[in-house]
């Protein structure tokens, strides 16, 4: 098929029409930031003493973009290496030694080595990895270890990877063996994709409410189920550093399979037959087994649990039965699972929405109860006998609980925390963990149990102030241990060692990139990695300053203000770019809260405003656009209201701060911010002109709930109708630049969304402009398109905002 860019209202004619365009470049000031050099990612072993630094790799090109792809029950899937497609991979690995800094080079890895996964064992002794061959006549993935005591590489031969369904290989506790997930031996030729078919796509519903979301990449047909079984199918089996390979269980299309900590049992989760046209996969009957490790032989069934068809389309609605089955982590061989008491169906009104069960090896007993929650189960981290986490949430109020439990006396549930999810300033962190010698995270605790640790982002009035908390379990009070001070913004990431408060860091400012350093008691710091400013050629750092003004409700907002680099007040009020994305909340003060903070490094990615300083363009970046509906009100009966008040209380503070040329504004967004600004646009005259990348504009598309909307569009359709800036395509006079990647996977922003909000426009005389590129999803890669998009946007800008009188002279 011939790809082109599609562009309505040629400069030379008023008649929209396809066009060839031939691929452009920005200016290279854009040109230039795009190409900065990437800094490398990294892992950490769990014993704190080396880091496992990967070289990201750069950009794919759209002839890299455009290979094979399959498309089935909502994966997508690369079918010459049988994983998923559209990996980043990393494209070379070091070894850092944190003690002194030393670097080792992996020996015996392949040129230009294609890594993807990366697992320590559990000892730290050794490092499994992915490796994409796509060399020969047939690609494949292939299982690679790295001794850590010889920095020596080698391919364990005799098996080729499946990752289909993520990461396929997990390391028992003997630090000598993995299972993976293996492409069956002699499983023959792919199904032919042209043969004719033996009959006609029929779906049926009898009577039974079966509503869903939106979702992207569902099977079709009889030749997509055949594709799907065809690569998704594997074979579990157990592979041994010697080369000795064990099948467990038979083929099937096994989603996941997670060794005890014991390493003697499998607990292997299958999808099978019969398959939606309407759901992914996440959705399709699944068994859930037990596998013994040492005969392979089954041990139990725990469930078999049917197409979850028929759940309820609120935001916490859940299949009956069995769900989120997995091991405790702290015990040898202990199952845990949920049940939801309440029908999987929120708005019950039961005093116990969820409970959590136990079961212990042989599996031949009755399942204890460890927890009744009044709230839906969202989570659990294990730590010993004495404490364990559980979490519970209820999208309806935005309340969220974490539970103290104590396994061996229960029943033991008391609350450690209970709160707004979105009341950032009170937000006690995340439980920090461990790896334990088997390889399973736990709570990290004291000596004696009684104090666990927590991690921060540590929001403020004055912005992000990450921390490292201690709880007293007993007492439940924190103790501070420390928290990030200005000027700069530093991240905990590890625990090295708790007696001696000793933390791995990752630290930055606004003129110097993140870097990983070791954080003592004291305060020293040793620089464990040195990555340079990526933009030091470009003058080092962009200027930023975090703004706060009000609403004219009185809601607290902000947005980050970059301004170009020689800027001067004398210059006057610029040209300005403003960019954001709405959030719902339940409660004004929440909303108010301030994110982020002004010491951080900015990175520019392909989707930011902020390469616009570079032409002069002030930049109004992150603006904040709360859509708040408090008590029995909901955000979005308000949101064009809300949404429009928050865009001029940001312009306005531009104004007033005398950077920002209120008669020269555009608006940008992506995804929901694209959906942002086509409603901006029709509901207010506030800007020149709008860019919207990869929206949804009718939602009557999206029926079953869209965002934070979970009522359906026959519940709530004059708040669809409101909402829909296709509704609207007759108002909206201001010019418009649609892009969106022709292949987007993201639920509800099907590319028939532009397409369909263009052809609206174009009908009712609008100026407006619609670029599809090729080959990509919702989010953007290749480097062709991505410089294309940057000169659509540039031009477009230029066009309507930078001087916009010389555009009206030319239209």
């Amino acid at each position: 098929m011939k790809h082109f860019i599609l562009a309505g209202l040629l400069s030379l004619s008023a008649v929209a029409q396809a066009q060839d365009v031939t691929y452009q470049t920005p200016p290279k000031a854009i040109a230039d930031l795009v190409d900065a050099p990437l800094t490398p990612r990294f892992s950490l072993s769990s014993d704190g003493k080396w880091m496992a630094l990967l070289a990201q790799q750069s950009m794919p090109t759209v002839a890299e973009l455009s290979q094979p792809e399959l498309r089935l029950a909502g994966l997508r899937i690369n079918p010459r290496l049988n994983t998923q497609s559209r990996i980043s991979y990393a494209t070379g690995l070091m070894l850092r030694r944190l003690e002194d800094g030393k670097d080792m080079a992996v020996l015996n890895l392949p040129n230009q080595a294609l890594i993807n996964e990366v697992v320590w064992s559990p000892d730290n002794s050794k490092l499994a990895l992915s490796i994409a061959n796509a060399t020969g006549a047939e690609g494949r993935t292939e299982l690679w270890v790295v001794d850590i005591n010889t920095f020596a590489a080698r391919r364990i031969a005799g098996v080729s990877l499946n990752s289909v369904f993520g990461t396929p290989f997990e390391w028992l506790p003997d630090n000598q063996t993995l299972v993976v997930r293996a492409l069956v031996a002699g499983r023959g030729a792919a199904p032919s994709t042209t043969a004719a078919p033996s009959g006609p796509v029929v779906q049926e519903n009898v009577g039974r409410k079966a509503g869903a979301r939106t979702y992207q990449d569902l099977l079709k047909n009889q030749i997509d189920e055949r594709l799907f079984e065809y690569y998704a199918n594997c074979q579990m089996v157990k592979v041994n550093l010697d080369g000795k390979l064990q099948p467990i269980s038979q083929p099937g299309l096994i989603q996941s399979a997670v060794p005890s900590p014991n390493g003697r049992y499998l607990l292997v989760k299958t999808r099978h037959r019969p398959f939606s046209y309407t759901l992914p996969v996440s959705s399709f009957p699944v068994r859930v087994e037990v596998f013994d490790l040492t005969t392979g032989d089954p041990v139990k069934m725990l469930a078999d649990l049917p197409l979850a068809d028929n759940v309820p389309t609120a935001f916490d609605a859940v299949p009956t039965g069995q769900r989120s089955h997995g091991w405790r982590a702290d015990l040898p061989a202990t199952l845990y699972w949920v049940e939801a008491q309440d029908g999987g169906d929120p708005k019950a009104e039961v005093a116990i929405h969820d409970k959590i069960f136990t079961l212990s090896a042989p599996f031949n007993g009755t399942a204890e109860e460890l927890a009744a929650l009044p709230l839906r189960f969202n989570g659990i981290t294990w730590g010993n006998s004495s404490v364990a986490l559980i979490y519970g949430s209820r999208w309806a109020d935005r309340k969220e609980i974490t539970w103290r439990v104590t396994p061996s006396a229960l029943p033991s549930l008391s609350i450690l925390f209970e709160r707004s999810s979105q009341d950032k300033y009170n937000d006690p962190g995340e439980a920090y963990t461990h790896r334990n010698a088997q390889g399973k995270q736990v709570l990290l605790t004291d000596g004696l149990s009684k104090s666990i640790y927590f991690l921060g982002q540590g929001a403020s009035p004055e912005g992000d102030r990450p921390f490292v908390d201690e709880l007293d379990l007993a007492t439940k009070k924190t103790t501070r241990w420390w928290r990030s001070d200005a000027p700069f913004y530093e991240v905990p990431l590890a625990i090295l060692d708790a007696d001696k408060h000793r933390l791995l860091t990752r630290r930055e400012s606004p003129d110097q990139n993140p870097n990983y350093y070791v954080r003592d008691r004291s305060g020293k710091l040793t620089a464990i990695t040195k990555f340079p400013n990526p933009y030091a050629a470009f003058g080092g750092s962009f200027k930023k300053q975090v703004l706060h003004y009000k609403r004219a409700d009185g809601v607290d907002l902000t947005a980050n203000l970059y301004l170009p680099l020689n800027y001067k007040p004398t210059d006057g009020p610029l040209p300005t770019l403003m960019e954001a994305y709405p959030v719902e909340f339940k409660d004004k003060s929440n909303a108010g809260q301030v994110s982020g903070s002004p010491y951080t490094f900015t990175r520019v990615g392909y989707g930011s405003p902020i390469f616009w300083v570079t032409q002069g363009y002030a930049v109004l970046q992150g603006a904040s656009i709360p859509i708040v509906g408090e008590g029995t009100k909901e955000p979005n009966d308000t949101y064009t209201e809300q949404l429009v008040s928050s865009a001029k209380a940001a312009i306005d503070e531009g104004k007033r701060l005398g950077v920002v040329d209120p008669n020269r504004v555009a608006v940008m967004g992506h995804s929901y911010g694209a959906f942002m600004t086509a409603n901006l646009l029709a509901h207010s005259s506030l800007f020149k002109a709008g860019i919207a990348r990869s929206g949804a504009y009718n939602r009557t598309l999206t029926p079953f709930g869209f965002q934070g909307e979970e009522r359906t569009y026959w519940q709530a359709p004059e708040v669809y109708n409101a909402m829909s800036p296709f509704n609207f395509a007759d108002k909206i006079k201001t010019p418009i630049l649609l892009i969106h990647g022709e292949l987007d996977n993201n639920s509800g922003t099907f590319p028939i969304q532009s397409e369909r909000f263009y052809n609206a426009l174009k009908g009712n005389g609008a100026t407006a402009r619609y670029v599809v590129l090729p080959f990509e999803s919702h989010g953007y890669a290749a480097r062709e398109n991505i410089m294309h998009m940057l000169w659509e946007m540039n031009a477009w800008l230029d066009k309507y905002v930078k001087s916009p009188a010389t555009a009206a002279a030319a239209n």
